[in-house]
Formats: C-alpha cells, sequence, structure tokens
C-alpha cells in the first residue's frame, strides 16, 4: 500500500512518523501541527493546529468564518462524527438566497474546534491555536495563488466591507499581518467557543451580515450547536469504510462503495466506467442526504457496456483537508471550507476574516432553505479501517471530493497500487455534463468508447482535487499528500 522505494518515485512517497504523522493543504499547516505533536499534543491537536494556520495562510479556502467536519478514530471501530456546520437564521428568510448577506450561515468551525479539543485533545485549545496566533501577528508570505484570487474576486469583497483586509494590496510573497485576526484566534484561544459564539465578536458578525442585507442575529449565533454523532459506515471489500452523516454528502461515496461491492469482480479496463456510472448515480439522490443511511437501500443502476449519459454535479473548487494520525491509535480526516472562493466575501473587520457563503448549498426539497436548517454540506471526508491499519482520507473539490476520493480507494483496492501511486495517477471528474480526464489517463480512451462525454483538462489541474491522507500501517503513523494544490506531510 506504500511506496517502498521514495528515492527513486514520481509520486511524493509516504512518510513515516514515530509519534505522528500528517498531511495538510500547505506546509506551514503541516509544521504547526510537527510543533504541537512535539509539545505532547496528539492527533486532535495537530488536527486543529493545522486548520487554524491553513485559516491565516489560504483565508479564500477556509477560516474561522466557515465549516468543518470532522471524522475522529480513537481506537479499532470506536470512530465519531463531528459536524461542525452552522444553520441558516432562526427567522425572516428571504424568498431566495443571494450573493449578500443572504448567504451566510451560522460558520460552526470554532465549535467544531472546542469539541474536538475537549473530547479528544491533550493540550489546553490555546496551544493548538498558538502558531496560527504567531504567524497571524508577525507576518506571512503572500502566496502567488492568493494574490490571483484576490483579483478575481475583488469586487466581491469590496462590495462586502473588505477594504480594510491587507490582501487586497499585497504582492506575491510580500510579509503581511493580521492582528485583527490574531486577536480574535488570542479570545478563542482564552474564552473557547462561547467568547467567539456569545461575545462581542458574535455581536460583529451579525452586524457585519446586517449591513450586507442578511438577517442573521446574534441570537443565531448565540444558539450555535456542534453535531457529535456515530458515523455512517458500510463494508466493501472486506474493509469498513466510514463517512460523515447528514448534513454531509458522505453517504453519496457510501451508496457508490455500495454498488460497486454488488457488481462483484470487475475488469481493470471497467473500473473507472463503473466508478464514474455510480457517481453520477449516486448524485441524483444529493437533494436527499438527509435520509442518510435510508438511502442505502436504493439501487444505482449500472450498465457496464456503454454510458448512461445521467451527466455529473456541479462544479465547485474550494475547501481544504487535514488528516492526522498518532502511535497511540487516533486517525483523523477532517475537511473546512468558506464555501466559494472567500465565501460570501463579507468582512468581518473586528476579526480580520470572512464569511462563508453556506446557504447557497441550499436547492430544491428536500434540501429547500428553510429557518435553522442546514443544507446539504459538499464536505465529506472519509476514513477507513482494514486488517492491520486505518486511513484518513480528504479532499477539496467540492462535488468533486466523493469522486475523488471513490478514485483512491479503487485504485489503491481494486487496480492494486500503493496509495502514493493512486493519488499520482490521472483522475477524472463528472462535472455539468462532461467527464473531464486529466492528460494521461490510461482509461481515456475506454471511457470516450463507452460513450462518456469525455473532456481533456491538464494533468495535475486543481480540479481533480488534492487528497491529503493520514493513516496508521499497524502501530506506524504514515502521511501522503498530493502534488496537486499545496498539499504537505510531515512526522514526528
Amino acid at each position: 500500500m506504500l511506496l517502498p522505494d521514495p528515492f527513486s518515485s514520481k509520486p511524493r512517497p509516504a512518510v513515516f512518523g514515530i509519534r505522528a504523522a500528517i498531511s495538510a493543504a500547505h506546509p506551514l499547516a503541516t509544521a504547526a501541527a510537527q510543533a504541537v505533536i512535539e509539545k505532547g499534543g496528539n492527533a486532535a491537536d495537530a488536527a486543529i493546529a493545522a486548520q487554524a494556520v491553513v485559516g491565516v495562510l489560504v483565508p479564500e479556502s477556509g477560516g474561522i468564518g466557515g465549516d468543518g467536519f470532522f471524522l475522529v478514530r480513537s481506537g479499532p471501530g470506536e470512530v465519531t462524527a463531528i459536524n461542525a456546520a452552522g444553520a441558516a437564521p432562526r427567522a425572516g428568510l428571504p424568498a431566495a438566497i443571494r450573493d449578500d448577506g443572504t448567504s451566510v450561515n451560522v460558520p460552526g468551525l470554532v465549535g467544531g474546534w472546542a469539541e474536538l479539543s475537549q473530547r479528544f485533545g491533550r493540550l489546553p485549545l490555546g496551544e493548538s491555536l498558538a502558531p496560527a496566533i504567531r504567524i497571524a501577528r508577525e507576518g506571512m508570505r503572500v502566496r502567488p495563488r492568493l494574490v490571483t484570487t484576490v483579483e478575481q474576486q475583488r469586487e466581491r469583497l469590496l462590495r462586502g466591507g473588505a477594504e480594510a483586509s491587507v490582501f487586497l494590496t499585497a504582492r506575491p510573497h510580500d510579509l503581511v499581518r493580521q492582528p485583527e485576526l490574531a486577536a480574535a484566534l488570542e479570545g478563542i484561544a482564552a474564552g473557547g467557543a462561547d467568547w467567539f459564539y456569545g461575545g462581542p465578536l458574535g455581536a460583529a458578525i451579525a452586524s457585519a451580515v446586517a449591513r450586507r442585507g442578511g438577517l442573521m442575529t446574534a441570537a443565531d449565533l448565540a444558539a450555535h450547536e456542534t453535531v457529535v454523532v456515530p458515523p455512517i459506515s458500510v463494508t466493501w471489500a472486506g474493509r469498513t469504510v466510514y463517512v460523515q452523516p447528514p448534513m454531509s454528502q458522505g453517504i453519496l461515496l457510501a451508496m457508490a462503495l455500495q454498488g460497486l461491492g454488488k457488481l462483484g469482480s470487475l475488469p481493470p479496463e471497467k473500473v473507472d466506467h463503473a466508478a464514474v456510472e455510480l457517481t453520477e448515480a449516486a448524485f441524483g439522490f444529493r437533494d436527499r442526504c438527509g435520509e442518510g443511511t435510508a438511502l442505502l437501500a436504493e439501487e444505482l443502476p449500472v450498465d457496464l457496456d456503454r454510458a448512461s449519459g445521467r451527466g455529473g454535479p456541479r462544479g465547485y473548487l474550494h475547501t481544504a483537508g487535514v488528516a492526522v494520525a498518532d502511535s497511540d491509535g487516533t486517525v483523523i480526516s477532517s475537511l473546512f471550507s468558506v464555501f466559494d472562493n472567500f465565501g460570501s466575501a463579507i468582512y468581518v473587520p473586528e476579526g480580520g476574516f470572512v464569511l462563508n457563503n453556506r446557504a447557497g448549498g441550499f436547492t430544491q426539497a428536500p434540501n429547500e432553505v428553510a429557518p435553522g436548517k442546514l443544507p446539504v454540506h459538499t464536505l465529506a471526508p472519509m476514513l477507513m479501517e482494514e486488517e492491520g491499519g486505518a486511513l484518513a482520507l480528504s479532499t477539496p473539490g467540492a462535488d468533486g471530493q466523493v469522486q475523488t476520493l471513490l478514485q483512491i480507494l479503487c485504485s489503491t483496492v481494486l487496480l492494486g497500487l500503493n496509495l502514493p501511486a493512486a493519488i499520482e495517477r490521472p483522475r477524472w471528474r463528472s462535472e455539468n455534463g462532461k467527464l473531464l480526464v486529466e492528460a494521461g489517463h490510461p482509461s481515456a480512451e475506454v471511457l470516450r468508447a463507452l460513450g462518456h462525454a469525455v473532456a481533456e483538462m491538464p494533468y495535475g489541474d486543481i480540479r481533480g482535487g488534492g487528497v491529503v491522507a493520514a493513516g496508521l500501517a499497524g502501530e506506524v503513523p504514515y502521511a501522503v499528500s498530493d502534488f496537486r494544490r499545496e498539499n504537505w506531510s510531515g512526522a514526528v
């Protein structure tokens, strides 16, 4: 499963740790997680540290104005799902969600950090947030991609009140400081989730939303609750795969895996075709993800000799992932996001961060907007247990997440590739009626011949996702990162 010869390999190799291994959406986030482990922390503390640093460095993808989902394996067969997503306002919803304050749901990530720290961590929450606070206060080097994204979103950011943001005038590799964000993180470190939701910063969030036509109130923030429940699990190919329960669309991955199991042994050249068909069939139930395990009773029709032409889901690309494993047996798969690039682009000047536009995830019944309701969420981390180990996988890519994870599982379990080679393998993404296929994909011609609407995308295109992976081989922690995006692995 793991790459045996890292010196001559093209894929990024697995790194092995003594105490822990981490894969995260930025190298400095991985370094922060390592530092927290060195201070006596565990996988939970490290996951919080990495996420907080990503929120400072990659604000277009995630941060304290957004949401998060966690799958925590605390021991064999002991897996907990933390749903750190926020609901729509409880009163006075608009007839339609717009690109303004109406798109903002209560940000849930901070509540998720508090639950993860309290239930599974070893260190005080402030110790996990310390690296992010230091970077925000002392300065960060601006990523070129961030500058590009700011230019793309400049009109929305200005409309959202972000004229004070340091990023609006930043150039690549400039050193910029975010004192307001540092102060907000210090407040969370000292006062926890109650300080964030019930204090002055909560009131500032509600005011920022109101100034842009939204209806969320300080009472909505104060009433926020993090949901901690068992995950959904399916048995597939002799393994147990855990996915996030509603309101995540992780159930769609479970449905596809169950469908693969029903197809029996597949010839290698048909594996990608079957996975595409199962993906497209599963996404036909996306608006019903709130039904959870009941959807596993639904049949997903697949013709192994012909593409159905059902077409794929929508195209979104944002989110950031962190996966951590430690030698005590804890393995965590997580994702967090503000949804679109810079979310709603509504800026909270008192805290130096933007708010999500997760209400844009509402669609049609039964996923229609309603007071106090959560939309179906794209965030869908997964965790797998097999004989002798466990593996956490997550990826950005919104509706592409289920597809990318399915391909990694098929490549390792059905096609026999080691994990780094599976992550390096060219990918496909079913999106808006087209099957986008990375250049060099070994099944491209077979997929075209079976009738798929194949359109080539460059190898390494970010639409293929950006996997973070960490796990245990026996008692040995390891991590692997995707070369796509800015992911990086480390070990302690």
